[in-house]
């Protein structure tokens, strides 16, 4: 007697209850999965842009603001600040590096931006065809750039100001593009980047050489990157900017920090949720069970007769649970995995960001783990009751 394709249909006799139990289940694994990935996803592409980072300095405003605009390329910047003042701070003794950051225009959506060549560097930027820049007006593209908007070696790009489409465009000078960037994972793969002297000659009308030397007083900048040469500066240097200059000085591990602290209730909230339906998901599986056993108490006793034992019965009342709470588990999977793809597409729609990934976490074989559980705890019952049944009883009474 095969067990198995009797608990199936079994399942399969009690289509709306078994939905009801299977749905259940679905939606609280799905939404406990989707919070874990979109989590982990956005946390490592964050983690990915900070990298080599300890600090930014940019006009004063918004701390959070001022990393999410120069950072991650994401808000608009809280203003433009002197490069005379940018260079003193870069020629402090506590600073290892600093990277030059110019933008504000963009191209079909997509940033432009003005940096020295140590901004490739940061995110491990390999040329995949092309060169670098040499001249002003010459740019490099981002892999999601080239992808999207179909870009290649030798196109004319006009820009328009601002960081949406809807600006004003630069008709009286275009850019070429020289060059085209490999996938780095980072923030470098939705951006068009050429040298600082390109973004100034393009707003003040005169072209700059990249290696003019020569600094105008009155050249200003959005944004610099620093990296510290020990990393106790990150408690002192910051403050000091903030206290004695006007400029603004932010912590981008400090700021993302908070960010995530803000999130982290909303997402607590939603996953306390998603526990409760999976929870009542396992009552329902049992009411569904129990419930089942006085409508084929008969059909048992009857099975018993043909030579089916106590523990196969029991056995069978225990597939079934644990077929709907492992479907339950796969088809929550597969509902989390569409909905990374949704947010991701909302994602890239408004932001050029994307964060598809179809990789299993640790944290959700807890999932399955707690599926199998609850599969087993609901049958348990059920299991008893069909283990101590008296035949001769039910089928006298019958």
């Amino acid at each position: 007697m095969n067990i198995f394709k009797l608990s199936i249909k079994n399942i399969l006799n009690k289509p709306l209850s078994s939905a009801i139990s299977l749905a259940l289940l679905v939606l609280g694994i799905g939404i406990i999965s989707l919070l874990l990935q979109l989590n982990s996803l956005i946390k490592n592409q964050m983690d990915n842009n900070l990298k080599g980072i300890d600090m930014v300095v940019g006009a004063k405003g918004s701390p959070l603001q001022l990393i999410l605009s120069s950072v991650y390329h994401v808000d608009s910047p809280t203003g433009n600040i002197s490069l005379d003042e940018a260079e003193k701070i870069s020629e402090n003794r506590m600073v290892g590096s600093s990277i030059k950051l110019l933008y504000g225009d963009n191209y079909k959506g997509f940033r432009i931006v003005g940096a020295e060549k140590k901004f490739i560097d940061l995110y491990k930027g390999v040329i995949k065809e092309g060169k670098e820049w040499k001249n002003s007006y010459e740019v490099l593209v981002g892999s999601k750039v080239h992808k999207k908007l179909k870009i290649n070696i030798g196109d004319e790009l006009v820009s328009s100001h601002g960081l949406r489409e809807t600006g004003e465009s630069h008709d009286d000078k275009s850019f070429k593009v020289v060059g085209i960037l490999k996938p780095s994972n980072s923030v470098m793969d939705q951006l068009i980047i050429t040298s600082p002297q390109s973004v100034w000659s393009i707003h003040d009308n005169h072209d700059h050489q990249e290696g003019d030397d020569h600094l105008h007083n009155d050249k200003e900048i959005t944004a610099m990157l620093i990296k510290f040469k020990s990393p106790m500066n990150i408690i002192q240097f910051p403050r000091q900017i903030n206290e004695n200059t006007n400029l603004q000085a932010a912590v981008p591990s400090y700021e993302i920090s908070r960010l995530f602290k803000l999130f982290g209730f909303g997402i607590e909230t939603l996953s306390y949720l998603a526990y409760i339906i999976i929870i009542v998901s396992g009552f329902s599986l049992f009411i569904n069970l129990f419930n089942s056993m006085s409508e084929r108490k008969y059909e048992m006793a009857l099975i018993r007769t043909l030579g089916a034992s106590r523990f196969q019965l029991s056995t069978m009342i225990i597939f079934e649970s644990l077929m709907l709470t492992i479907s339950g588990f796969i088809l929550g999977m597969l509902f989390s995995r569409f909905g990374v793809m949704f947010v991701s597409s909302l994602m890239e729609e408004s932001l050029n960001y994307s964060i598809n990934s179809f990789r299993i976490l640790s944290e959700e074989y807890w999932l399955l783990g707690l599926s199998v559980l609850i599969g087993f705890i609901s049958s348990t019952i059920p299991a008893l009751q069909v283990y101590n049944m008296n035949i001769s009883k039910i089928l006298a009474d019958e």
